[in-house]
């Protein structure tokens, strides 16, 4: 299963409150259980933004290939096509560096 921006963010929320409750409460596993929790959450959510930048990458590199590829065989279609991709790779490496 691939890791999860609004997973790892509840988890990390749920943990958080888990571990301000136990301290506050004096109850040790509740707080140390939680401040895993919200470690655990913190992590995943890391671990989205980077699948996401990383993806962002490869459109942009394969993009920018097809759009000079397109670009010197004439081929319009090809070229256009590119572009796209590679600026759908700027936005998600935007979007997962802003994050």
């Amino acid at each position: 299963m691939s890791p999860s921006k609004s997973s790892g963010q509840y988890h990390e929320k749920k943990g958080g409150l888990k571990e301000t409750v136990g301290n506050a409460l004096g109850l040790g596993g509740t707080a140390n259980s939680g401040q895993t929790e919200r470690h655990e959450g913190r992590g995943e959510y890391d671990a989205s933004r980077a699948q996401g930048w990383t993806e962002g990458a490869g459109d942009r590199v394969t993009g920018k290939k097809d759009s000079v590829v397109g670009s010197v065989t004439g081929d319009r279609s090809q070229q256009h096509s590119g572009e796209t991709r590679e600026n759908k790779g700027d936005m998600k490496q935007s979007i997962n560096r802003h994050l």
